[in-house]
């Protein structure tokens, strides 16, 4: 009856002689992103590799799955099937206070972990539709992101602001981010919203077809950031998108940051070591992505609309971020 403990306890004890580390057990987790062309994405997979260099130590080895973005990640992760996800600041915020999609049903659970890279709502418009602010929409037709999806809440937000109705003013689309470009260029809708970090390969094949773009911007926002603290004005790096008709302007809009969220029930020795192994390799961290290039431990914790998860706190506390 002891046969089966015996084996492990010799393998451990061979390996050690050998010089090996060994974890008692390896837990695997798994990151919620996006679409494989966006930021989400390789974001998580930055994140990953960061922490998977250090999995003989923590024992943490974490995965990657392409998802439906901020919505799906936050209910996955609220019924188990994710461990992480990443989510922009105001899904966050809706979820753990039971606003728009979660209206009645908080994701009490939810925790934030740190933020990432800022998201700008972009408006990408063919230049023959005439589109040069977000007045010019009517009776044009334009791709507001798929439903339920992040895209479609701020694009919504911001065209209720601007006293726009989609639907009366203007002809309403429901496409996903990654059929938005190839739509476009065929002149089948006149522009397209998709909340992004930048660079963005949707963005770049939008901008680089034979249908001229620009990328417009969006400042008719009303009261929409006092009324909604988790938007903030920024600013799109057009020299990304050369081939844009717009490409030498300074095109302003509104964003937010995108963060890693995960649940209260997830451990709190996971959540710190994936915590430590990014904020202290922060450099190595913001070169994987061109989109992570201006984080800051100050800025990663801006946007954190949940309560911060107790493993997280406990580094911040450690590093003197948090007092």
């Amino acid at each position: 009856m002891f046969t089966k403990k015996l084996v492990p306890l010799a393998l451990a004890a061979s390996l050690a002689l050998c010089g090996a580390s060994v974890s008692a057990k390896t837990e695997f987790v798994t990151i919620g992103t996006g679409g494989i062309t966006g930021v989400y994405y390789p974001t998580g997979g930055a994140i990953a590799k960061i922490v998977n260099a250090k999995k003989d130590q923590y024992g943490v080895r974490a995965s990657v799955e392409s998802t439906g973005g901020s919505k799906f990640n936050i209910n996955a992760i609220d019924s188990k099937d994710l461990d992480f996800g990443i989510a922009q600041a105001d899904t966050q915020y809706m979820a753990y206070n039971g606003k728009g999609p979660w209206e009645g049903k908080p994701v009490s659970k939810l925790r934030a972990v740190f933020a990432l890279a800022p998201e700008a709502v972009t408006f990408v418009a063919a230049e023959d539709s005439g589109i040069k602010s977000i007045n010019d929409v009517k009776g044009k037709t334009i791709n507001l992101g798929d439903p339920g999806s992040g895209n479609r809440v701020n694009s919504t937000d911001i065209f209720k602001y601007a006293g726009i109705v989609p639907g009366k003013d203007f002809r309403d689309e429901k496409l996903k981010p990654a059929d938005a470009p190839r739509v476009l260029q065929d002149g089948r809708i006149d522009g397209f919203f998709y909340t992004v970090g930048h660079p963005n390969g949707n963005i770049k094949e939008a901008t680089a077809g034979k249908r001229k773009v620009r990328i417009v911007p969006i400042t008719e926002v009303g009261d929409l950031l006092k009324d909604a603290p988790y938007y903030a004005m920024t600013e799109i790096p057009m020299d990304q998108y050369p081939d844009a008709t717009n490409a030498k302007d300074k095109v302003k809009t509104v964003g937010m940051l995108a963060t890693l969220v995960t649940s209260a029930d997830t451990p709190d020795d996971v959540v710190y070591a994936i915590t430590k192994e990014v904020m202290t390799n922060l450099d190595q961290f913001k070169k994987l992505h061109p989109a992570l290039a201006g984080l800051t431990p100050q800025s990663m914790l801006e946007g954190l609309t949940a309560p911060i998860h107790p493993g997280a706190m406990k580094y911040y506390k450690e590093a003197g971020l948090i007092k």
